[in-house]
């Protein structure tokens, strides 16, 4: 079925829309969180470790083989989507990851487990590489920030789910303790699935492959209720024409190769894979696989306080991370990740210092320190780069390159995520409370790299984003946040298919009092 057709059943009211596209894509990323937190309490249960006779190395590997799949969705998803659409390729995810729900909940032995493991890899980094590019060419440009923000935000909506569910089945003698969650994680997927019909296809897809009366009509649903006569709609759709005309007349293709074929695709390509390598080796992925050992190492042994220990840190991370969503578009993409990982230097070199001198220890306001300075770590994380994951990627990728640029940034984010999941057990055994110090010294040089080569893409739309790699805009409208500040005339603003006669008495947009006339014209392929 070709979703990127059916507009049936597309509401006409902006709003509704925009928060439509941010639920269907966000409920699958939420099976991400999930299965994070389900594993964090599933590693802790004696019914799972038992069953399966876990070691070090095979709790690892049940633990990082999602990260497996990860990588290999990141090999073929960026064409996939280019070529099937973003609405399908959504589509596609959701039916994988809930297939390999149902096998992990029938898993019978270790072989199957991961098998199940690594589907769910790969369906959650289909969605994981489809989503963010899908939201950030769909959504209005200033519901951007809160829609690729929250996409990572919900995140601790499946970890706290999990992290409940875990706990209520904590007290089954019987497999069902770690089945049952495990039946769960298909449920997010379900309901994307559910939602898909309702909202429309990315209208920058739209118009790459010439259906631009189509792309014109979806951006007027997200922009204007539908409305095509409206100057923002207006103007809008020109950057994308303009743009996406350029890119061709450029000779940009499609390919993985043109993700390196210019200095200004390499710099954008390597800010959209540091921004993926940061969200993964910040010292996160310790606490969010390996919260009980971590707890272990700080004196709390017992299962059931590392249960609810493992609740609490999922809902604080996600009250931390909305009002960081809040400030994107007040600070800034680069103000937000230097913040928050200057308090991750911070708080890492307390929780090992802390960890070194309470570990073995009995002192209860040494443990209790060692668990806040856990929680400040966690919500310094969550402040800045829970939001900023899959924000600046899409951002910072122009339209040839996006998609595949996506799928090298899934790439590289589930390669050092398995990486480091098998690494932090062996790293915590061997040297324990040095791991954090040695992360921490990692943190510095992020932060180095952040204010010495990010740019800021907040207040612009994703062809406007062009000029600050290109020098120049590829588009001659004005910028479309100047315009809804009355700060810019498009008086003499002429579209395909469009021409807006003359603006309001003052020479600034005034929509209310702009003619505008709508010259028929047939649809061309740019």
């Amino acid at each position: 079925m070709d979703m990127s057709r059916n507009l049936n059943w597309v509401p006409r009211n902006s709003k509704l829309i925009s928060i439509l596209l941010v639920a269907a894509s966000c409920i699958t990323s939420t099976t991400l969180g999930f299965d994070s937190s389900m594993m964090n309490g599933l590693n802790i249960l004696p019914s799972y470790t038992d069953y399966f006779s876990l070691t070090t190395t095979t709790l690892a590997l049940n633990t990082a083989s999602v990260w497996l799949g990860g990588c290999i969705s990141g090999f073929f998803t960026g064409k996939l989507t280019d070529v099937i659409g973003r609405k399908n390729g959504l589509l596609a995810a959701a039916l994988l990851t809930l297939f390999a729900a149902i096998l992990q909940t029938a898993s019978q032995n270790i072989a199957m487990f991961v098998v199940a493991r690594i589907l769910i890899g790969v369906g959650t980094g289909m969605s994981g590489c489809t989503g963010p590019t899908y939201l950030a060419e769909t959504l209005p440009y200033e519901w951007r920030a809160w829609g690729l923000g929250v996409f990572y935000d919900v995140w601790y909506v499946g970890g706290l789910i999990a992290a409940g569910v875990t706990y209520g089945t904590a007290s089954m003698s019987s497999t069902w303790a770690w089945r049952i969650p495990s039946a769960l994680q298909g449920l997010f997927s379900l309901l994307s699935i559910i939602i898909l019909p309702f909202i429309p296809e990315s209208p920058r897809w739209l118009a790459y492959r010439g259906r631009n009366a189509e792309a014109l009509e979806l951006v007027a649903l997200t922009y204007a209720n539908g409305d095509q006569n409206d100057p923002i709609v207006l103007v809008q759709y020109k950057e994308i024409i303009d743009t996406l005309k350029f890119e061709r007349e450029n000779g940009d293709t499609l390919s993985m190769m043109q993700t390196i074929k210019t200095p200004a695709t390499r710099r954008r390509l390597l800010l959209a894979c540091s921004c993926g390598a940061f969200t993964i080796i910040s010292g996160n992925n310790i606490i969010s696989y390996y919260l009980g050992t971590m707890l272990d190492n700080a004196g709390i042994t017992n299962t059931t306080t590392q249960l609810e220990i493992n609740i609490i840190l999922n809902a604080w991370c996600l009250v931390i991370a909305i009002i960081g969503t809040s400030f994107m578009d007040k600070w800034g993409r680069k103000t937000l990740a230097l913040i928050s990982t200057a308090l991750l230097i911070v708080f890492i070199f307390m929780i090992g210092g802390l960890t070194a001198a309470f570990g073995e220890s009995t002192n209860i306001s040494g443990i209790y320190g060692t668990v806040a300075s856990i929680f400040l770590f966690q919500g310094s994380y969550s402040f800045g780069w829970t939001p900023l994951s899959v924000l600046y990627p899409p951002e910072v990728l122009n339209y040839s390159i996006r998609s595949n640029g996506m799928g090298v940034y899934t790439l590289v984010v589930n390669s050092l995520g398995t990486m480091v999941t098998f690494a932090f057990p062996y790293a915590l055994a061997a040297i324990t409370w040095k791991t954090y110090m040695i992360n921490g010294v990692w943190d510095v040089i992020e932060f180095l790299f952040v204010l010495y080569f990010w740019v800021e893409t907040k207040g612009k739309t994703l062809e406007e984003i062009d000029e600050l790699f290109d020098g120049e805009k590829h588009s001659n409208v004005p910028d479309l946040e100047a315009i809804m500040n009355g700060k810019a005339d498009v008086g003499d603003l002429v579209v395909e298919g469009v021409e807006v006669v003359h603006a309001g008495p003052s020479g600034a947009v005034d929509s209310k009092a702009l003619d505008v006339e709508i010259i028929q014209k047939s649809d061309k392929n740019l």
